[in-house]
């Protein structure tokens, strides 16, 4: 029951955030097959990238104990989390050599199991202010890590170049306290997000977008 409503859950926010990323309004009608259908292409989605999930944590099962590397159903989508420090030196960008077995790993379920999806590719850093790398600020290492990654997707992988994009965002999206070092590690790190796709809709003169609008479809 808790699994079912947190597929429900992750459906209306895809749909909902899809629709407003794409500037689009719609009107959720009851019976409207077309409303009726993109839900039903969302929770299609959600069982594929449930499926590449686990086909993860099967295939980078002593990564995750190792917690180099973590799995997680998020409301962007399928976040696959690399500790920066087992991909890069500290204060580089060049993709350590023991790294890529990791990546060659995820790269073959993105282009065997999840070719139809997108990929946003997101570096973080700790707070910590750049001192002898070089780099301006944390703003720069952390694109430029990104990127690493992207370019050995796409040029290494065969990973169509379309389908990725890089970002960084410095040290302020933390998931954990940079009070401590393990924080600090925590924040250090890339991600690798495939993102849930969203059909754009014909724009209506009025719009109703309270999940409670599309919850009917579910009762």
């Amino acid at each position: 029951m808790m699994q079912k409503m947190s597929k429900i859950v992750f459906i209306i926010f895809v749909f909902i955030t899809g629709i407003t990323l794409s500037g689009c309004t719609i009107i959720f009608q009851r019976g409207r097959r077309s409303d009726v259908e993109k839900i039903g292409e969302l929770s299609s989605q959600l069982d594929e990238l449930m499926a590449a999930r686990n086909l993860l944590a099967d295939r980078l099962k002593q990564e995750i104990q190792d917690k180099q590397v973590r799995l997680e159903m998020a409301e962007k989508g399928l976040v696959i989390t690399f500790v920066a420090d087992i991909l890069f030196d500290s204060g580089k960008a060049k993709l350590k050599p023991e790294a890529m077995p990791t990546l060659d790993k995820v790269s073959r379920v993105l282009s065997e199991n999840l070719s139809d999806f997108k990929i946003g590719i997101e570096g973080h850093t700790d707070n910590q202010p750049i001192k002898y790398s070089g780099w301006p600020s944390n703003w720069e290492l952390s694109t430029a890590r990104a990127l690493s990654v992207l370019h050995y997707l796409s040029d290494e992988k065969g990973i169509t170049g379309s389908r990725v994009s890089a970002v960084g965002y410095g040290e302020h999206h933390p998931v954990a306290s940079n009070d401590t070092k393990e924080g600090m590690q925590l924040n250090r790190r890339v991600e690798i997000v495939v993102l849930p796709k969203v059909t754009k809709v014909k724009q209506q003169e009025k719009a109703i977008t309270e999940p409670a609008a599309a919850e009917k479809y579910f009762k």
